[in-house]
């Protein structure tokens, strides 16, 4: 197993304390009148396993039919680094593996352990990542952690999915590991697991040879077209990206049938749109490697992330727009509410739209370990999402 996932296991974190440290956004204290939050057991209790697939983190959820709002529909999870093996009474059974990202298939859109299937590359004992760079020269310490997707209305309901290139570095750093590409992955409409016919572009916005900061584009992403279901739908889908140590949410948009034209692909400036990339404006800050952006009503717009990655608290920014201007930053949930164990520590929370129901938010964060070899067979259930839901009044939601 490579050293990278022996250690943290952890997908698109990328987080170093200079970077979470650095929090600028004001924040609103909120009246509990405007919304309650608790967990959602039914929902965390989905992935609870103990044979198989065990845990993973990453957890981006689209629905098949493009629809967040989709009444009847499937549910494509994806996940980054992944734990496979057997749980014998309370411990993981030694023999366990990984692999750097795999999928699950929801049949409907309730939390029914019957209708969930998880899958992976390869055969038992002899399990392989589901999607892997293409190089010319294939290297084992290069492989991909999976952002987010969408079913693309423009390109025949092909799935896309943005994919972060991570190679390990080997060296003795907190982080053994970088970010060395930015991918997109299609998979046609149609297509059969694994994916046989899957193509992948490389994203050309970065230089990673250079040293200057760098945009993770994938993040996120919100598809506002009418045939999505949006019926205020700008025809645009929108890409969210982190960019640089202060974490900075910087926002692409085009239209899904030129997704990859990248030449046509515009930034959000600090005063509109801009085709070259150096323009981009940060539209927040110490935002998560993993977040969502998210339709609450007409002309309100919900950015959902974890602070800095990995502090406990669940936050949202609210704005007239799919990018902003994003208003103060509002604690939705601690996560140390959950999560008291000191091995423990959260990170990357985000909402599914597609999971949630009307006048609420379902949202999702991951439980990891910096001891993951030693905590893991003892507690071999942690790898493995939470969820809280957030219902809101119907007067907070008009605000």
């Amino acid at each position: 197993m490579k050293k990278t996932i022996l250690i943290w296991g952890i997908a698109a974190l990328w987080c170093s304390g200079r970077a979470c440290g650095q929090v600028r956004t004001p924040v609103r204290e909120v009246h509990e009148r405007e919304f309650t939050a608790s967990p959602a057991p039914e929902w965390s209790d989905l992935f609870v396993r103990k044979s198989g697939w065990l845990g993973g983190d990453g957890i981006f959820s689209i629905p098949f039919s493009g629809r967040d709002a989709g009444q009847q529909d499937s549910i494509l999870f994806l996940f980054s680094d992944t734990v496979l093996g057997e749980i014998e009474g309370s411990a993981l059974k030694s023999g366990f593996s990984m692999v750097n990202n795999s999928v699950a298939l929801l049949k409907g859109k309730t939390p029914d352990p019957a209708n969930i299937t998880f899958r992976m590359a390869g055969a038992e004992n002899a399990y392989r990542a589901l999607f892997v760079p293409e190089t010319d020269k294939p290297e084992k310490d290069t492989y991909f952690w999976l952002g987010d997707g969408f079913v693309n209305p423009g390109v025949g309901k092909d799935l896309f999915i943005f994919a972060y290139q991570i190679t390990n570095t080997h060296d003795n750093s907190a982080f053994p590991f970088r970010e060395t590409g930015n991918a997109l992955i299609r998979v046609p409409t149609g297509s059969r697991f694994p994916y046989p016919d899957q193509q992948q572009f490389a994203l050309p916005f970065n230089d990673y040879t250079t040293g200057e900061e760098t945009t993770s584009f994938g993040a996120g992403v919100f598809s506002s077209s009418k045939p999505d279901g949006e019926v205020s739908g700008d025809g645009f889908v929108y890409i969210y990206g982190v960019r640089g140590p202060a974490k900075s949410l910087v926002a692409a948009r085009i239209k899904p049938a030129q997704i990859t034209a990248f030449e046509k692909w515009e930034f959000r400036g600090a005063h509109g749109w801009t085709s070259n990339i150096r323009g981009a404006a940060a539209l927040s800050d110490s935002v998560s490697n993993e977040l969502s952006v998210s339709m609450l009503a007409p002309g309100k717009y919900a950015l959902v992330y974890q602070l800095g990655s990995i502090f406990p608290e669940i936050c949202m920014q609210v704005g007239p727009t799919p990018y902003g201007p994003f208003g103060p930053r509002i604690v939705l949930y601690k996560t140390s509410a959950d999560i008291d164990d000191p091995d423990l520590f959260t990170y990357n929370a985000k909402a599914h739209p597609a999971l949630s129901e009307p006048g609420e938010l379902l949202i999702s964060y991951n439980v990891n370990t910096f001891r993951f070899l030693e905590v893991l067979p003892q507690k071999p259930n942690l790898y493995r999402p939470r969820f809280v839901r957030i219902r809101f009044n119907q007067s907070s939601k008009s605000k």
